[in-house]
């Protein structure tokens, strides 16, 4: 698989938005449905810093407010590693194909089952 750099422009654009003002720490993610559309992201910080919500699960929580489920989103782009939760929610929502930056700053590129393979399943 090669990176989708178009998604992944749409993430950076989305960053830009992101509430970060504890961490600094912006991070934009784009989703993009089998019809075509796309659906952003961004990370929501709260002074309770548990309460935070990850750039990716904002994209899906935003996908599923707009109709879609799972298996119904082929990929996603993000400005950062997914954390585990994370890998959990594009696991859940299969997503197929997975753009992130790594710390290095090199992109990679995964399946939601690479990026977890054993995930938790009822």
């Amino acid at each position: 698989m090669t990176p989708d750099r178009e998604l992944l422009a749409r993430a950076e654009a989305a960053a830009a938005r992101a509430y970060a003002p504890y961490s600094r720490f912006r991070v934009g993610a784009a989703a993009r449905a089998r019809d075509g559309t796309v659906l952003t992201g961004v990370n929501v910080e709260n002074a309770a810093y548990p309460l935070g919500v990850c750039a990716e699960r904002a994209a899906l929580a935003r996908a599923v407010g707009e109709g879609y489920g799972p298996g119904e989103l082929e990929a996603l782009a993000v400005t950062a590693s997914p954390c585990g939760g994370c890998r959990q929610w594009l696991a859940e929502f299969r997503v197929d194909a997975v753009t992130y930056r790594r710390a290095d700053g090199e992109l990679a590129v995964a399946t939601a089952a690479d990026l977890l393979p054993d995930t938790f399943q009822l």
